[in-house]
């Protein structure tokens, strides 16, 4: 008998900059854009896309440390 093992692997929502600024009232789409040219907001570029972790998104506007 084989025992199997069961793994859930859950995908990190991606948001664009529009989107994240949507999302968190007070933070406009130009201030999103300038912290991830900035590298204050990690983020993935996509072609022209700038995306952003919305988990890293929360953590850092708790202020809270993120680990590269």
């Amino acid at each position: 008998m084989t025992d199997t093992i069961k793994m859930t692997i859950t995908c990190p929502i991606m948001l664009t900059i529009n989107e994240a600024a949507k999302l968190v009232q007070g933070l406009t789409a130009f201030r999103i854009r300038k912290m991830c040219i900035s590298g204050e907001l990690p983020c993935i570029k996509a072609g022209k896309k700038y995306l952003i972790n919305q988990e890293v998104l929360f953590r850092i506007l708790r202020s809270e440390q993120i680990d590269s």
